[in-house]
C-alpha cells in the first residue's frame, strides 16, 4: 500500500464523439481504417481540451467538416479490460445539412467510409457496448434528455 492517497484514484481516460443524423433519422457510423468495427466520429480528449472541443476537433479531422456540436446526449462510464477506466461523452450533432454532407472529406489516415443506418439495425452493425450507447443517445436526442450510463446501460 502506498502513502499517497491519490494513488487509489482512477485515472480515467476521456473520449468524446458525435452522433449525426440524416433527414430520415438514421445515424452515421464511420468505417475506421484501424478498427475492425464501425464507430462514430470521435476520439480521445487531449490535455487542455474539453470533451466538446475534442468532439469538434475529431469531426473536423475525420470528416473535414465543422458543423455545430450540440448538447450532451450520453455520459458513459465504460472501463475496458485492455484500455483501463474510461468515461465517454456523446454529443448531439443534429441532422447534417446537404452542404455539410457534400463537404465531407474523409481523413485518409483514419476513415475509409461512412454510412447512415436505422437505429433498429445498430446491434447488427457495431460492437455491443457502442450499440447500447447509441440506442440511448438516439432516444435522448428525441426526448431532449441526457443519460448517464455504465457500460452502455442505465443504472
Amino acid at each position: 500500500m502506498t502513502d499517497d492517497p491519490a494513488a487509489s484514484f482512477t485515472r480515467a481516460r476521456a473520449a468524446a464523439g458525435v452522433l449525426f443524423f440524416d433527414d430520415h433519422d438514421r445515424v452515421m457510423l464511420v468505417d475506421p481504417s484501424y478498427k475492425d468495427y464501425r464507430d462514430i466520429p470521435g476520439g480521445y480528449v487531449e490535455h487542455g481540451e474539453t470533451p466538446r472541443q475534442a468532439a469538434a476537433r475529431e469531426v473536423t479531422e475525420e470528416l473535414g467538416i465543422s458543423p455545430p456540436i450540440g448538447r450532451l446526449l450520453v455520459a458513459d462510464w465504460a472501463p475496458n479490460d485492455s484500455e483501463g477506466d474510461k468515461v465517454l461523452f456523446l454529443f448531439d450533432g443534429g441532422t447534417l445539412t446537404p452542404e455539410h454532407l457534400n463537404a465531407i472529406r474523409l481523413g485518409p489516415d483514419e476513415l475509409v467510409g461512412y454510412h447512415f443506418h436505422d437505429i433498429t439495425q445498430i446491434h447488427d452493425l457495431t460492437i455491443p457496448r457502442l450499440a447500447r450507447r447509441l440506442v440511448h443517445a438516439h432516444a435522448a436526442h428525441h426526448d431532449s434528455t441526457t443519460r448517464y450510463l455504465e457500460h452502455g446501460q442505465e443504472n
